[in-house]
């Protein structure tokens, strides 16, 4: 049974925003007043919460790739999961594998981003071309973490995947740097 309407709705962004530790001090003890009197929104942000650890299961176990932030792979590290890395600068290639031990591999895609409002990642592979939109990035970090699904790049077999950085902003979109992986099986 669902709970009562709620007359002012938390929105979705801001619920996301909140579940995340992303609002100021002052905007989170709003939403958490709101959330203890409200349990039309508590369960919305429950819902959010669960589709949250589902992801994170489906990614911890290789089924999805995903632009990260930092503080994930940090996570991932003090969770004790085995990370291969790649720093790959701009224009650059890489030799890499990822092993029947490993739990994720995350590519490092340097960059220069300042200034930079928006940013897609296009993986161009043999199969064709996928696109992800307006992907998460910090500008200061000088770099996008991008983790592959592990379970489909342990079946690969040999081959080559380039990755392109966009900038994308009301002008249009313009490359920020190419990357390139020589996958290796293990």
């Amino acid at each position: 049974m669902s709970a009562p309407t709620c007359s002012a709705p938390i929105p979705f962004a801001a619920l996301v925003d909140c579940w995340f530790g992303e609002l100021s001090q002052d905007e989170e003890e709003r939403i958490e007043v709101h959330l203890l009197g409200c349990a039309r929104c508590s369960e919305r942000l429950g819902h959010l919460a669960e589709l949250g650890a589902g992801i994170r299961a489906a990614f911890r176990h290789g089924a999805v790739g995903a632009v990260v932030s930092s503080n994930f792979v940090h996570e991932m590290k003090q969770e004790g999961l085995r990370l291969r890395e790649y720093r790959v600068a701009p224009g650059g290639s890489v030799n890499c594998t990822i092993s029947a031990a490993d739990d994720a591999v995350v590519s490092r895609l340097q960059a220069s981003l300042q200034d930079v409002t928006r940013v897609d990642l296009v993986v161009m592979t043999e199969q064709g071309e996928g696109r992800l939109p307006d992907i998460p990035f910090e500008p200061a970090a000088g770099e996008v973490l991008f983790c592959p699904a592990a379970a489909s790049l342990k079946k690969s077999p040999a081959h080559t995947e380039r990755l392109r950085l966009l900038a994308v902003d009301e002008a249009g979109e313009r490359p920020i740097a190419d990357y390139t992986f020589i996958h290796t099986p293990s």
